[in-house]
């Protein structure tokens, strides 16, 4: 067991919760809880780290769990454990996972793609949100630029609820390349925009489609959206001036979705 804090297992396990550069490094994350454990897949799996008050009180079920763990586990003091966590209530059990990498052919060659393209996207519960909507609305898969909130972070891999083990996505470096890219592949691009005179309910989205969605406060950048085959708008009621940026990447992907009859 382990029960020291300055042991170099715990000691990694708490950099790589900290520092994105280094998990961006070693392209690696944390995931924390039994529920997010075990939607890990066992072929991204590195290690696990388990709470002695963990595995004196854990379920059958649980230990089911844990004895089919092809890494096995460390058994961690509860005080050193804590430490390690990144969580006020630790649930006891922390895995190492490696990040998935996904070819672009992947997206963009599925049937009918339906892309998302996120530019500059900051809050981590926006981030985790539109991960678990894009899977549940059959979303093909996410661009998303260098400015976006860091998607291994805690917080963010919490927020998708396990879609960040099965949505595919990839980084670009430059949105308006990647949207004439999309374009040679027959995929039209739509800047989810206030100053469109287009809603997307008038929208034939049952064709291969991708949605910009901007930053929070800033929206798109002009060039991105400009780019975009088109603007598309929401349309409100009422007096507000937008829409939360997951919410609007929800209402376009499941437009589409009801569009083509799924």
């Amino acid at each position: 067991m382990i029960t020291s804090a300055t042991n170099d297992k715990v000691k990694k396990i708490a950099a790589y919760i900290a520092k994105p550069r280094l998990r961006r490094k070693d392209k690696v994350f944390v995931v924390e809880g039994i529920r997010m454990a075990r939607e890990v897949p066992f072929d991204l799996l590195i290690s696990a780290y388990l709470s002695e008050s963990f595995i004196r009180d854990m379920s059958d079920e649980d230990r089911a769990y844990v004895e089919s763990l092809p890494c096995g586990y460390e058994a961690v003091s509860d005080q050193v454990f804590n430490k390690m966590s990144d969580t006020t209530t630790p649930q006891g059990i922390l895995c190492l996972v490696r990040q998935k990498e996904y070819e672009e052919s992947v997206i963009t060659d599925a049937a009918d793609p339906l892309i998302l393209i996120l530019e500059d996207i900051q809050d981590p519960g926006n981030m985790g949100t539109i991960f678990r909507t894009a899977e549940a609305a059959g979303v093909s898969g996410i661009y998303m630029t260098r400015g976006c909130v860091d998607l291994f972070s805690p917080k963010v891999v919490r927020s998708t609820m396990g879609a960040i083990f099965r949505q595919p996505y990839r980084y670009t470096d430059n949105i308006v390349e990647t949207i004439a890219s999309l374009r040679e592949k027959g995929i039209v691009s739509y800047a989810a925009h206030l100053k469109a005179d287009k809603s997307v309910y008038d929208t034939d989205l049952t064709g291969p489609v991708a949605f910009l969605i901007g930053n929070e406060g800033n929206g798109l950048k002009k060039e991105s959206a400009d780019a975009a085959g088109g603007y598309l708008i929401i349309p409100m009621k009422g007096q507000a001036e937008s829409l939360n940026a997951a919410v609007s990447a929800a209402i376009l992907s499941f437009e589409a979705m009801r569009q083509r009859g799924i």
